[in-house]
């Protein structure tokens, strides 16, 4: 049976995963947006893309995971981003239609990618967060 990929379920995860709070990513997007609008954001299926553009800025993830990530793939990025599973561990692998080492090898330079600009933007997003504390 193929999933069907759902755009908002898969920022979601990935905000999650970030740790980031919906309040943040609402105050990221600017003014007109909250935290109840990013919630209904999160369940729609397709979302335009010039939005995702924006969230695929906000949150520093290739606008690509969120159009091309099934439930399953999805699931084991988070779960592998994170040494021996320590944010999530679903046992869920990844499958792909084409070459599965060149994606593996894509997949193991995005991760590394990934975690680098967590470390990096981790006091950026934390000043954020005290900004919209403060607000």
């Amino acid at each position: 049976m193929e999933q069907k990929i759902h755009q908002g379920r898969n920022i979601k995860r990935f905000r999650e995963m970030l740790g980031i709070k919906q309040e943040a990513l609402a105050y990221d997007l600017g003014e007109e947006w909250n935290q109840k609008k990013i919630s209904m954001l999160e369940q729609k299926d397709v979302i335009e893309h010039g939005l995702l553009k924006q969230i695929s800025n906000s949150l520093r993830i290739p606008v690509e995971a969120f159009q091309n990530f099934d439930e399953e793939q999805a699931v084991n990025i988070i779960s592998n981003t994170f040494d021996n599973g320590a944010f999530l561990n679903t046992g869920h692998s990844a499958t792909f239609n084409t070459n599965p080492i060149d994606k593996l090898i894509q997949l193991h330079e995005e991760k590394i990618a990934l975690y680098e600009r967590m470390l990096k933007e981790k006091d950026e997003m934390m000043g954020r967060l005290e900004k919209l504390i403060n607000k």
